[in-house]
């Protein structure tokens, strides 16, 4: 496959069903069913108060926040994020992404595939 162009609003959306979620949607925006061959582009909805189960992997994240507020824990530490904000979260290290009470966070990640 080629060129290829989605509408985050066209996507199907699902919940996250990792042990350890609460509250997390996602949608698939690029990956290899449309022919990226090394990485995967995902929309991430947190609701209010939930958040991803806390794990590591032997992969990286890059995030990029587009709506809302909340945190990312970082082996011991915790990190306010909102809009416009950019992480890095290398392999092998222990995260989690957290919405606040009153707030729906929302995100891109990418991953390696």
């Amino acid at each position: 496959m080629g060129f290829c162009k989605v509408n985050v609003d066209a996507k199907e959306e699902a919940p996250v069903e990792e042990e350890g979620a609460e509250g997390v949607k996602i949608k698939w925006l690029l990956d290899k069913s449309v022919g990226a061959p090394t990485f995967a582009m995902r929309h991430l909805t947190i609701q209010p108060g939930g958040h991803t189960p806390l794990h590591s992997h032997d992969w990286e994240h890059e995030v990029y926040v587009l709506e809302g507020k909340g945190f990312v824990r970082h082996q011991d530490r915790e990190y306010e994020i909102g809009p416009a904000d950019a992480i890095f979260v290398p392999p092998n290290e222990l995260h989690q992404f957290l919405s606040t009470e009153s707030s729906e966070l929302r995100f891109l990640c990418m991953v390696p595939t």
